[in-house]
This record gives C-alpha cells, sequence and structure tokens, in this order.
C-alpha cells in the first residue's frame, strides 16, 4: 500500500504581504513528496483572490494547492487600518478565527483527509492552540528575515531595556544597540514597531509580536522537542541571527519564491508593460514600487517623480490609485516612464532591461530581489524594512539605501545620488553589482535539489510522523 501522503493547513493574515510568501510555501510543499495542502485566509481575502465565486466562502482547487477560508468576522470588505476599530477586530479575529480553522480541521478530518500539521503565520498564534486543542502539531511560518526574529526574540526575553533606553537617547539615530549574535544596529535600524510612541495607533502590534513569541514559550514549554519556525531565508544568508534564538528550532527554507504561485489581492494593470520592458536596453530601466501597504504621501511621490525625470533613466512604476495625488503630473508617455497600478513583480525583475529596484524593502521585495539578481535603492518606511534596508547595505552590499530629510521624504537629489550609486560606472556600482551576482547564485543553490534550504524543507515534510511529532 502506497504511504499516505501529509497533509497540511496554512492558515495566513489576509493581506497581501502575508498571502504571497504562504502560496509560495504551499506550492512548494505540495512539490515535495506529493504533500496535500489547504490554504486558508480570511473570507473576505479569499473572495479577492477568487472574485468570481457564487458564495464567498466558496472552496476553491486552485492546481495542487485547496483554499478554505476562515472568518474573521469582516466577511464582506475586510478591516482597513484606520478606519476599523483594531482592538475589535483583534478580539473577531482571535474569537471567530479560531472556531472557524477548527471547524475546517474537523471537517478535512470527516472527509478521510486529516491534518497532519498547521502552519501558521505571526498575527495568528491562536492557530497553535487551535491545532493542539485539535490533536495536530503546528509549525509557524516567519515571513521577516531571521536578523528581525532575533530582535523582537531579545527583546521580549530579556533586552527590552537595553532597547527602550537606546531609542530615548539624546542620539537615538546614531545610538548602536548590541544584540546576541546579530550586527551592530542603529535605533533607525530597528523594527519601527519597537521605537514607535505608545500613542501610536499602530503601537498594538508590538503586543502580537509578543503574542506570537509567547505562544511559542508556552509551546517549549509544553514539549520535550523545540518549537518548529519555519523561515523565509536561507542559512547562507543569516547564519548568525538563524544561531541567536535559544530553545527554538529555526529552520530556513527560502527564498521562497515561485512566479506561478500568485493570488493577487489587486488587479494586474492591463498595460503592456511586459513588452515596454523588452523596448528598454539591458539593466537601463528603474523598477519603483512601495509594495501593498504603504501609503506614499504626496511630497515623497512628487519627488520619486522629479527625481525619475531628473535622472533621465527609464522607470516603470507601480503606484496605486489612492497615492495619485490630485496635480501629480505622471509622466506616462511610454518612452521614459510607465506608471502602472499593480504589476507581477517577479516577472519585471525578472526582466533583463531592469536595472534597479528603488523599493520600501518588505521582505518578500528584499528576497525577490535577490533571487532576480537586481540591485536595490532602499526607501523604508514601517515595520521590518528599515532593518531590511540595512541588512541590504551593510551585511550583503546589494544596494544603497537612500536618506530621508527632516520630514521623512527621500529627495529628488538624494534618489538620483544612490541611482547613480548603483547603475553608473564608478567602484560602488561595480561593488553592488558583483555582490548581488554572488547572491543570486547563492540563493538559486540553496533552493536547488541538494542546497541547504531544499534538504531542510525535505527533512521538515519528512518528519511529520502519523503520530503527530515532528522530527528534524
Amino acid at each position: 500500500m502506497e504511504p499516505k501522503k501529509q497533509h497540511f493547513l496554512l492558515v495566513t493574515y489576509p493581506a497581501q504581504g502575508h498571502i504571497n510568501p504562504v502560496l509560495h510555501l504551499a506550492r512548494r510543499l505540495a512539490a515535495a513528496n506529493g504533500a496535500a495542502v489547504t490554504f486558508s485566509t480570511a473570507v473576505s481575502a479569499h473572495r479577492r483572490m477568487f472574485p468570481s465565486l457564487a458564495a464567498p466562502d466558496d472552496e476553491v482547487q486552485d492546481g495542487p494547492v485547496a483554499h478554505i477560508p476562515f472568518s474573521d468576522g469582516f466577511d464582506e470588505e475586510g478591516f482597513v487600518w484606520g478606519t476599523h476599530d483594531v482592538h475589535h477586530y483583534l478580539s473577531q479575529l482571535r474569537t471567530l478565527g479560531s472556531s472557524s480553522v477548527s471547524s475546517i480541521l474537523q471537517r478535512l478530518h470527516g472527509r478521510g483527509s486529516p491534518v497532519d500539521c498547521v502552519v501558521y503565520t505571526f498575527f495568528l498564534p491562536w492557530a497553535a492552540d487551535v491545532a493542539r486543542a485539535n490533536g495536530v502539531p503546528s509549525a509557524q511560518y516567519w515571513i521577516q528575515p531571521a536578523t528581525v526574529f532575533a530582535i523582537y526574540y531579545h527583546y521580549f526575553h530579556g533586552y527590552s531595556s537595553l532597547i527602550t533606553t537606546a531609542c530615548n537617547s539624546e542620539d537615538p539615530m546614531s545610538t548602536t544597540i548590541d544584540l546576541p549574535c546579530l550586527p551592530s544596529l542603529r535605533a533607525r535600524d530597528l523594527p519601527s514597531f519597537l521605537t514607535i510612541q505608545p500613542d501610536d495607533p499602530y503601537a498594538v502590534v508590538l503586543s502580537l509580536f509578543k503574542d506570537t513569541l509567547d505562544t511559542l514559550d508556552r509551546k517549549c514549554a509544553l514539549s520535550s522537542s523545540k518549537p518548529i519556525v519555519l523561515m523565509n531565508t536561507f542559512a547562507e544568508l543569516e547564519e548568525d541571527a538563524l544561531s541567536a534564538v535559544e530553545g527554538l528550532t529555526l529552520i530556513p527554507i527560502g527564498p521562497i519564491l515561485s512566479s506561478d504561485a500568485g493570488r493577487d489581492l489587486f488587479k494586474l494593470d492591463e498595460k503592456g508593460y511586459m513588452v515596454w520592458l523588452d523596448s528598454k536596453p539591458r539593466g537601463s530601466v528603474v523598477y519603483v514600487s512601495f509594495g501593498s501597504m504603504a501609503a506614499v504621501r504626496k511630497e515623497q511621490t512628487e519627488e520619486i517623480l522629479n527625481g525619475m525625470k531628473d535622472s533621465g533613466r527609464p522607470y516603470l512604476w507601480v503606484l496605486r490609485r489612492e497615492c495619485r495625488w490630485e496635480g501629480l503630473e505622471l509622466q506616462d508617455d511610454d518612452e521614459n516612464g510607465l506608471v502602472v497600478e499593480w504589476c507581477s513583480q517577479v516577472e519585471v525583475l525578472s526582466h533583463p532591461s531592469v536595472g534597479c529596484f528603488v523599493t520600501h524593502c518588505g521582505w518578500n521585495s528584499t528576497v525577490e530581489s535577490l533571487v532576480c539578481g537586481v540591485p536595490t535603492v532602499g526607501v523604508p518606511q514601517w515595520t521590518d524594512q528599515a532593518t531590511n534596508a540595512v541588512l541590504a547595505e551593510k551585511s550583503w552590499g546589494t544596494g544603497v539605501r537612500g536618506e530621508v530629510n527632516g520630514e521623512g521624504v527621500l529627495g529628488r537629489e538624494e534618489l538620483k545620488r544612490c541611482l547613480d550609486l548603483v547603475m553608473g560606472e564608478g567602484e560602488s556600482s561595480v561593488r553592488i553589482k558583483r555582490n548581488v551576482e554572488l547572491w543570486r547564485d547563492k540563493a538559486t543553490e540553496a533552493m536547488s535539489a541538494g542546497g541547504s534550504s531544499y534538504q531542510n524543507l525535505r527533512k521538515f515534510v519528512d518528519g511529520i510522523t502519523k503520530s503527530g511529532q515532528t522530527i528534524f
């Protein structure tokens, strides 16, 4: 008799930046020994991923991945930061999400396809409790760099005073912070949720990261084996950070990337941007995108527009409709600049005409630029992005970080300076391009058969046993 295939339930927060890496992992798991994979996010996101459904919570089989949504109480339009009460939403997310995911587990068991492991992202630590209540092992999937995980871990395990004191010093932008196994960091390099004021509307997010780590601590106390955290990074990229945390098993399985796994919450622009890229010389185009969540201010948008005009370089700019401020004269003449609302980023970064990525330094974008071999100009906005920017510039040498002014805006002259450093003919450009090629090759090797991440993922999948234990 053929052995039973493992069945994974992947549960993720309903945001594009969470959904994409989990979908990529779903495809990779399905390809590993033919594992069965069910993907679950909130109904509001599910209905945007599959807009033609008869009912918003209909189940979908999309290639090798099944999709069954859970309810977070905001099934119609979804939760919107700054519009809805965040405390009410988080309460609903935990209460209704727990009940809904538990029902999914029971439904799949009743169909003769029980789940062998629940994999969940941060903001949803309650999924581990649901899995335990249903007798199913769980693993967290960390979708930011291991360095950021280690920073949060240290903050909640004895280093909060050190970090807070440094952030409140007379010169927080230059005061260095030394944490075990991590490079020296300044306050400006830390995740933003560690540096914002308590009255900031996003201050509640820090409590979500605490819940995530508290859940892992409880799992550690209840089990003789170390809790597993899957990491969307690779051993060669963050060797020190991966050894910075004791008591947990951090498994680097990245970079998790799959060009055919996307189910965007945003509609892809119908402009022929790939044909436009075909018309440009190799390495000449600047790709500009600040991701799916960052709201780009009018002043910043104007400076980017004028900086790109002054640079004389062709550019492809992803600018969502809500960031197209009144009075902004966007250059969209098919010769020097093309502005789109959304695009397939991996496809764009893989195009030979793209020579630089002006990015907010979200981890998904950072990973994609590494894999595709495109140098970056970092303009971090919030959350983990400042840490990612300093890693790219200082640790890996794959880009530069733009210096913002007193209002937090990257000026047009600074943008042009950064583009010249990355795309010019000088020594810095040569060094950056050499490093980009080096890390692209290392990332490809890690993902390939026999590579470190490839082997780690296979060991993880093979280690899910019928007894409900994981062996690694």
